[in-house]
């Protein structure tokens, strides 16, 4: 084994260990919200504010390592625009509904194509492919969300969905960087 691929080696190993561990949030997450989506209350609003949070820690922690890889510069991204949806979500509250899921859906566009472009410099370490179609999917969720928003009824259920969702392309990640682990032994 060559010394460089020590370096990628240890970031797919860390990344593995992410990986299901967002995937345990994601599960647990969604249950949660949608035990308590059928109205925007102190829990719900709790929970919404959380998973951006979330986001921010496991950034942090995905940073440290991957010090040294090219993704380095969206993680960065990631961790400002996840800080912004969780102070964005804070405040469209007072507007209800329509304006969580305009702010969650900006978020999820912006954070899956930032999940994309992160993926695909990523791709050498593999399992990456999950990655990359969950932030196409996040995309397109997230563009359904701002126009779910605009219709009567809009409802927190389909967040938990999209969290879930997410969850099972982490676990696929975790799953396959896991694989690529083991036969580079």
């Amino acid at each position: 084994m060559s010394t460089a691929a020590l370096p990628e080696t240890g970031v797919a190993l860390g990344l593995r260990r992410l990986y299901f561990v967002r995937f345990a949030f994601a599960l647990l997450w969604a249950g949660s919200l949608v035990a308590t989506a059928s109205s925007l209350s102190a829990v719900s609003l709790a929970l919404l504010v959380l998973y951006p949070v979330f986001d921010v820690a496991a950034a942090i922690v995905d940073l440290r390592s991957s010090k040294e890889t090219k993704a380095v510069t969206g993680l960065y991204v990631n961790i400002a625009i996840s800080l912004l949806a969780a102070t964005g979500l804070v405040l469209a509250a007072s507007s209800g509904i329509p304006g969580v899921l305009r702010v969650w859906g900006s978020w999820a566009i912006v954070s899956g194509l930032v999940q994309l472009v992160v993926g695909v410099l990523r791709r050498g370490l593999g399992g990456q492919w999950p990655m990359i179609l969950s932030g196409g999917i996040s995309v397109l969720a997230g563009t359904s969300f701002i126009l779910q928003s605009a219709k009567d009824g809009a409802t927190l259920v389909n967040l938990a969905g999209y969290a879930l969702l997410g969850g099972i392309f982490f676990l696929v990640s975790a799953l396959r960087l896991r694989a690529k682990s083991t036969s580079a032994r």
